[in-house]
């Protein structure tokens, strides 16, 4: 499958229970492999030079570190070199933190994936409150109007503007403003990538949980895991080592990403991140005590369009056998990121870019190939 085809909007937008969670430190640089990871280093810093890539990129493999390297400026004007250690706007790589924290929560009893949305949100003023389930928001076949559905382009969005992003709203106001739309398809008959899905899943976790979507996430997942440098954006909150991020427009040139309020984003795209805290989280999910088995199956089993529940599963053929995978992009302008696990090999790739310069989908999966063989 194609994935391009849900950046139509996205690029703008995208244990057992009571068991303590380890804390999943970074995993140490790979026994006797040159400290930059030898030939994928090589490699990788050919595919910076080809396209432009500007970011971090964090590649592990069976346990080890085999690449941490920083390519490029996080920002332009005073020519700041990216860091290893730093932050960068993970867009809808968020969607899979909210679909985990939902996970968890289901494991404990307090959400059903078959209850419809006005159980929790007796509030919800959408027609979708007595027919769309849980299921069908984290899997994106929920039938809402998609709220980005006419930001197509960077070109579009500066003629257009955003309005879901250019003043500031409150999580009640998103959800009331832009995500209460009619159903436009039959719940559970269609895919269609869509931020208000997940804006409804934060404000469904808001409520059972009794605190903000970003206080609930810290308490249940990123603390535990000693996540200190994940969180949610905020037009207030001053961040060090946070990149700034450029996109190349209509004309061809790199410029600002347009004025946003990246809050708004919320827990469709709201949150920042480094690539030691996503690796970490990785080995979490998808190694660890962070969902139990039940949930994580349920995590990674795909529903249309090869979706789960916040992600992508598919398959990549190499040396005569599939591949089993866990994809998600996330593109909001400039910010534009990758995190690709694959589940049978021990190998995660994380890539964190500050342009659209380059397709970190492509560069991803060139990465994974280095490792498990050329397409047969």
């Amino acid at each position: 499958m194609d994935r391009r085809r849900f950046l139509s909007n996205a690029m703008l937008g995208g244990a057992m229970v009571g068991a303590p969670l380890r804390a999943w430190a970074e995993a140490p640089p790979a026994a006797g492999a040159p400290a930059a990871g030898g030939g994928v280093a090589a490699y990788v810093a050919s595919q910076v030079a080809e396209t432009g890539f500007s970011g971090t990129v964090l590649v592990e493999h069976q346990g080890a570190v085999v690449l941490h390297e920083a390519y490029g400026l996080a920002e332009r004007s005073f020519q700041v070199p990216c860091r290893r250690d730093g932050l960068y706007r993970i867009a809808s790589i968020t969607k899979l933190f909210t679909a985990t924290l939902v996970m968890r929560l289901v494991a404990r009893g307090r959400l059903s994936l078959d209850t419809v949305i006005r159980a929790y949100l007796p509030a919800y003023k959408g027609p979708a409150a007595d027919r769309v389930t849980l299921r069908q928001l984290l899997t994106h076949t929920s039938g809402i109007e998609n709220f980005d559905k006419g930001l197509t382009s960077y070109t579009d969005a500066a003629r257009t503007g955003m309005p879901a992003y250019q003043l500031p709203h409150d999580s009640t106001d998103l959800m009331d403003r832009y995500a209460s739309g009619p159903l436009v398809k039959a719940p559970g008959s269609a895919f269609d990538y869509n931020n208000a899905d997940y804006v409804i899943l934060g404000k469904v976790i808001e409520a059972v949980t009794g605190q903000p979507y970003d206080q609930a996430l810290r308490r249940d997942v990123l603390d535990p895991l000693g996540l200190t440098q994940t969180g949610l954006l905020r037009q207030d909150l001053i961040l060090p080592n946070l990149a700034a991020t450029y996109y190349k427009d209509g004309d061809g040139d790199l410029a600002h990403d347009m004025p946003v309020y990246m809050q708004n984003w919320y827990a469709a795209g709201g949150l920042y991140s480094t690539a030691p805290d996503l690796a970490a989280f990785a080995r979490a999910l998808y190694g660890g005590d962070l969902l139990a088995p039940t949930q994580r199956a349920q995590l990674l089993t795909p529903a249309l369009e090869e979706y789960g529940f916040g992600l992508w599963v598919s398959d990549l053929q190499a040396r005569g056998r599939p591949h089993r995978y866990a994809q998600r992009p996330g593109r909001i302008m400039g910010a534009n990121t990758l995190l690709l696990r694959f589940l049978d090999d021990d190998l995660t790739i994380i890539i964190l870019g500050n342009t659209n310069l380059a397709d970190t989908d492509r560069l991803g999966f060139r990465i994974a190939r280095q490792f498990l063989g050329p397409k047969d």
